[in-house]
């Protein structure tokens, strides 16, 4: 299930990515970020901070600073952006690309009709995802 983190965390972009259409694509503000994303601020802080730790975003100081995308929003897909604040996309451990580890009452990988199940679920998943991005999901772009 997606996280209110990670829905949060797809908003704000979507306002980024709203400003970068703006001749001049000027930064924005994170209190300005927060209200038109509808994001509590303190909240928006953490997770602005882990998205620039990841380069999905950029932060400069000073008069004329704030944040701004760090690439083209046609360059940041959903998945990662899920990733960065969710972490793995599949519902068992067994299945996760990124975080994989064998279940603890597992008694077979290979013939568990589970895990099975599960790939199939986290490949269509990822697949999707993969293909969106944020320009997708801002009107114009």
């Amino acid at each position: 299930m997606l996280s209110q983190k990670a829905r949060y965390a797809l908003r704000a972009l979507f306002v980024l990515a709203e400003k970068a259409k703006e001749p001049g694509g000027a930064s924005m503000l994170i209190a300005d970020i927060a209200k038109d994303a509808s994001v509590p601020r303190k909240f928006l802080e953490q997770i602005l901070l882990e998205m620039k730790r990841r380069g999905i975003v950029h932060s400069q100081r000073g008069k004329y600073g704030g944040y701004t995308l760090g690439r083209p929003a046609d360059k940041i897909s959903f998945v990662e952006v899920i990733r960065v604040i969710d972490g793995p996309l599949a519902l068992t451990p067994c299945a996760s690309l990124t975080a994989y580890r064998k279940c603890d009452d597992c008694v077979d990988e290979q013939t568990c009709q589970i895990r099975k199940v599960i790939l199939m679920v986290r490949e269509a998943t990822v697949d999707i995802l993969e293909k969106r991005t944020i320009a997708d999901a801002v009107p114009g772009f």
